[in-house]
């Protein structure tokens, strides 16, 4: 394939809307830049690119990326005034852009420049090369919702990954094991995108709550075996806590937990499971369990949606990039990616 390139070459100082100019064609340079209001759309077709940007102006500026259906792409970026720096993150562009089963969205990539006082100086998107990729099967508390203020951790992981290492985000709302792999829209559709090398994190439990033990077991057998057999690296997930707590502070055993009404207990089958297939784990459960205990019954409100919606379930943005965060730490810990492709802090 003929390499693309894209790039701008003007500066561009975000601070106030930035100039509308026409985006580019695919193939062809974009001159001068493909941006408008804030907002830089390439006419690109599906697939796995790489973003250079340069950040920095006359002021003291802090900028952040996001793009496509909200995904977080790069963290708020300190540039002290009169100094540039370049940063560079790597992003999947498909259709649906966002929820599986939701609308097709935008053609092409779409970034926002975004954060306290933006400035972008310059901006490059190129085809990626020799790009690992981090799959995600999951339900609502890791997709890429389509609205604020809800936000899944999937969202935000993007932004703690440097250029190299994409996140390709599958998790659909309202998912179990059950429907996961019955919907033609989703297994059917991600196990042949799965290439050898490839990472796939599976969290699924908060809609399995009519699904028995031995169902829920094999459901998340068959997706281990699914991934194995295109070559790729399976990742059970624990599920995220709800923020339900008994009086003495302590988080409820049954709702915040995941136990389902049929007494299953999801987190301790993913454990199993994992175990017995011998397979990465990703104890979500009780990462997020220490730290929503930890923050304690007010404090922990502002990781959940509980002010704004009195739902204790699904994660705030807030809340999405803290969990994100410890999905991060435990890629890193579990030797799943290097160390270097990882953002900190």
């Amino acid at each position: 394939m003929r390499r693309l390139s894209i790039a701008v070459v003007a500066a561009v100082a975000l601070a106030a809307a930035l100039p509308s100019t026409p985006a580019a064609a695919a193939g062809a340079p974009a001159d001068p830049a493909p941006c408008a209001g804030g907002v830089c759309h390439f006419d690109l077709p599906p697939g796995t690119y790489d973003v250079r940007v340069e950040l920095g102006g006359p002021a003291a500026s802090r900028t952040s990326v996001s793009g496509e259906t909200r995904r977080a792409l790069l963290p708020e970026t300190a540039v002290a005034a009169g100094e540039r720096v370049t940063r560079a993150f790597t992003v999947n562009v498909r259709t649906p852009e966002g929820e599986p089963t939701g609308p097709d969205g935008t053609p092409g990539l779409d970034l926002r420049i975004e954060g306290s006082a933006p400035a972008l100086a310059g901006i490059r998107v190129t085809p990626a090369r020799h790009t690992r990729q981090i799959l995600l099967i999951g339900d609502s508390t890791v997709c890429d919702q389509p609205g604020a203020p809800y936000s899944g951790w999937g969202q935000q992981l993007p932004q703690y990954l440097r250029r190299g290492v994409s996140v390709a985000n599958y998790a659909d709302s309202g998912e179990s094991t059950v429907s996961y792999l019955g919907n033609p829209r989703l297994w059917a559709t991600v196990r042949p995108l799965i290439r050898p090398g490839d990472t796939v994190l599976v969290q699924l439990a908060h809609n399995d709550k009519t699904t028995d033990e031995a169902t829920y077991r094999a459901n998340l057998e068959t997706l281990v075996a699914g991934v194995r057999e295109r070559g790729g690296q399976p990742v059970l997930v624990t599920p995220i806590v709800r923020r339900w707590f008994n009086a003495d502070g302590t988080l409820d055993n049954g709702t915040a937990l995941l136990v389902n009404g049929l007494g299953v207990d999801h987190p301790a089958v993913v454990r199993s499971v994992a175990a017995a297939r011998d397979v990465p784990l990703i104890d979500l459960t009780a990462k997020t369990k220490e730290l929503v205990e930890s923050l304690g019954v007010e404090a922990s409100k502002a990781l959940y949606l509980t002010g704004e919606a009195r739902d204790n379930t699904h994660t705030s943005v807030r809340g999405a990039t803290r969990y994100a965060g410890l999905v991060r730490d435990a890629l890193v810990t579990r030797h799943l990616v290097p160390p270097g492709a990882v953002r900190v802090g």
